[in-house]
């Protein structure tokens, strides 16, 4: 009998997974589908180029805003429910890009389908509470997760490569082009109200720590858009850096206040632990690579190898190289989902690590060729696709029962400010070589190198700080070498109760 409940336990969460699956592609998606179609949006909203800068940095802070809220409010009422809320906001605001005929209105809905973003740490709580009650939520989640890495870099790459066929296909309608993804949307709304089944909130976590909120997105509105001027302005604006100050010292208060609240909006304490920060601090570390440095990337492979350096590379043949990167991601994350079966995911988090700053590391002496520079992307990603898959379900792992929402969540928070910090570091260094060279607008050499480098050196050190993870952390119950005490019970967190 036992054995037939616990198939049939088996079956449900493997197709909760499966809609997960479904629901990432079209993050994916999400994310793919814009890119090749931004100079069109350019042209048809009467902007400049350089405007759909705003897009990006609307969107990463809403994003940075809202997901620790959201999270929390799916640890205290059920992660299903703020997981279809999220999906209904996104959707609304993908109609709304399709039809936005301004600026002003396409920022608002371009920031307000940020919301997506919060979807993956929702996921990544609900198959981690269910197969808690399995007693193995850690183990399949990390699998989980890999998968779900999978849909989401298939449905960017699906996305990529439709945008522009639909837009030839409706000859160049943009509203009808827009519409697509905005189907897509709506639809996986309604897989989520249908057949996602709803977790088990904690008893007695009803408050909400609304002031401990406002400090977070108050020191995180100061850094993200210190960093987004910064990138814009250069560093010779001093006013910019009063700004970042201001919300290093807004992340303090908001610390401080923290740990004297009984049920913080984020447990300070929980991101203390010694199976938490190193997780955090290796999501930001590897935003730096994966949100920041694929501009220069860009760019660079489309620089006149006259210079000396660069590809020389047209649209089409830049979108190939960012294909074989979307790739490797893919396997990464599949080779993640398969590894940490057998292998401690620690020591799996340590290779991937390894792996980015090896990839980027490569790129110092091998840059010239265009195979060169496959490679160094094909070990790069493998080691971020992995990472990327591992990250929220080791949080996940390491958060204390009722918090695995604001856990995971947290992970694409760091990466996101992690991203936004080397967006705006790489474009001071990129543009202070610009016009040293032979051509007025191209970078020079040298602030390749510096963004590479400061890629491979987040790789690196990322490895180091999860060495001083514990051996024993990010195992079921059953995988670690004993089960701890009744007293010790809230206190390991990277062995979940079943």
């Amino acid at each position: 009998m036992s054995t037939t409940l616990r198939t049939s336990a088996l079956g449900v969460t493997a197709g909760l997974i499966g809609w997960f699956i479904l629901v990432e592609i079209v993050s994916g998606i999400l994310q793919g589908y814009y890119v090749p179609l931004f100079s069109d949006i350019v042209t048809e909203l009467g902007i400049h180029d350089s405007d759909v800068n705003w897009f990006e940095a609307a969107q990463l802070l809403l994003s940075a805003l809202v997901v620790p809220v959201l999270a929390k409010l799916g640890d205290m009422y059920g992660h299903k429910r703020i997981l279809l809320i999220a999906a209904i906001l996104t959707a609304g605001a993908t109609w709304w890009l399709a039809f936005a005929a301004s600026f002003w209105t396409f920022l608002v809905a371009w920031a307000l389908q940020g919301f997506y973003v919060v979807w993956l740490p929702l996921e990544i709580a609900l198959i981690f509470e269910r197969g808690r009650r399995q007693s193995r939520g850690v183990s399949l989640t990390r699998r989980a997760a890999g998968l779900l890495v999978v849909g989401l870099q298939a449905g960017a790459i699906v996305g990529a490569l439709a945008a522009g066929r639909i837009y030839a296909a409706t000859a160049g309608d943009m509203t009808l082009t827009l519409i697509v993804p905005a189907v897509a949307v709506t639809l996986v709304a309604v897989v989520i109200w249908l057949w996602v089944p709803e977790s088990t909130p904690e008893p007695g976590r009803r408050r909400l720590d609304s002031r401990g909120f406002v400090l977070l997105a108050f020191a995180l509105l100061l850094v993200t858009s210190a960093l987004t001027f910064l990138r814009l302005n250069g560093p010779g604006a001093l006013w910019v850096w009063a700004l970042l100050l201001a919300g290093i010292v807004g992340f303090v208060l908001f610390g401080r206040f923290e740990l004297r609240q009984p049920d913080p909006a984020v447990d300070v304490r929980m991101l203390a632990r010694p199976e938490m920060w190193p997780v955090q601090a290796t999501a930001f570390l590897v935003g730096i690579s994966l949100l920041g440095a694929q501009g220069p990337l860009s760019t660079y492979a489309g620089t006149d190898p006259s210079l000396g350096y660069g590809l020389g590379l047209d649209a089409t043949d830049r979108s190939n190289v960012i294909g074989v990167y979307l790739v490797s991601l893919i396997v990464g994350a599949v080779l993640f989902a398969v590894t940490s079966r057998r292998a401690s995911p620690r020591i799996v988090l340590i290779v991937a690590a390894l792996l980015v700053g090896v990839g980027y590391a490569l790129f110092l002496p091998f840059h010239r060729e265009l195979w060169q520079v496959l490679l160094n992307l094909g070990v790069a990603g493998l080691g971020c696709g992995a990472l990327v898959g591992a990250m929220p379900a080791a949080a996940a792992a390491a958060a204390p029962r009722g918090q695995t929402g604001v856990g995971s969540a947290m992970t694409n928070t760091t990466k996101t400010i992690g991203g936004t910090f080397s967006s705006a570091v790489f474009g001071v260094v990129l543009a202070a070589g610009a016009g040293v060279v032979a051509s007025e607008t191209a970078a020079s050499l040298g602030g390749y190198l510096t963004v590479w480098a400061i890629c491979a050196a987040g790789g690196f050190v990322a490895a180091v700080l999860l060495f001083m993870v514990p051996r024993v952390a990010f195992a079921d119950a059953d995988e670690s070498p004993a089960a701890p005490s009744a007293d010790e019970s809230d206190e390991a967190v990277a062995q979940p109760r079943g």
